[in-house]
């Protein structure tokens, strides 16, 4: 069984503009080149510390809310995945559902981390046309013992300067449309407050929900 995580994926879109000088920065990289550029000093960062080779949950937050969140586009990926309802919500509303969701992710997928030694990230050439601002950058996660690979395609937009994540999909399960059934079903139940409740309790929770795609058998 082996455990394909968020945490895992996302940290290959460390955003070149954090890990550059300013002046370089001002270059927008495409967004597959972007993926591509930071996979191997992403894996070396594992490799090196030992506190996430050894599975340190804490320690995987600590690098996703440093170096990952930021080139999210959590408002985005709550509102699709809020749907319809998200027009029901008041301002108030949509940041706690912002903020709640985006505490639920990094919680879930920080508790799932696992070892990434030995992984070999293949990302695909996207062929950008001019004007392009809504774009999937497709790769294929090599996993070690003969375990078949696994594909991960990140949906991706152009928020000027930087290309932000709003989705990804792990062997075709996108993450915003599983969650989109699971919030519907509780806004059907109590509305938009008891949406935004229900993820409270669960970030408070002892027990974090399993990730999209977290789970993968032989």
């Amino acid at each position: 069984m082996h455990r394909i995580l968020w945490g895992f994926v996302a940290t290959l879109l460390l955003a070149a503009a954090g890990l550059l000088p300013a002046q370089q920065a001002l270059a927008q990289k495409a967004p597959d080149e972007l993926v591509k550029s930071v996979a191997e000093d992403v894996l070396a960062i594992v490799r090196q510390d030992r506190a996430l080779r050894e599975g340190d949950t804490s320690r995987m937050a600590q690098l996703i809310e440093e170096k990952i969140v930021p080139h999210f586009d959590f408002e985005r990926m709550t509102r699709l995945a809020v749907g319809r309802a998200w027009r029901q919500a008041t301002p108030e509303q949509r940041q706690q559902l912002i903020h709640e969701f985006r505490r639920l992710l990094v919680r879930s997928y920080s508790a799932a981390y696992s070892t990434y030694n030995h992984i070999v990230v293949e990302v695909k050439p996207l062929k950008l046309q001019p004007g392009d601002e809504d774009v999937q950058v497709n790769t294929l996660i090599k996993l070690p013992g003969g375990a078949p690979p696994v594909n991960v395609d990140y949906s991706m937009v152009n928020t000027n300067p930087d290309w932000k994540v709003y989705d990804v999909t792990v062997d075709g399960i996108s993450l915003v449309t599983t969650y989109r059934t699971t919030f519907a079903e509780e806004v059907s139940k109590g509305g938009i407050e008891g949406l935004i409740e229900s993820l409270a309790a669960l970030n408070a929770g002892k027990t974090a929900q399993r990730p999209v795609g977290a789970t993968r058998r032989q």
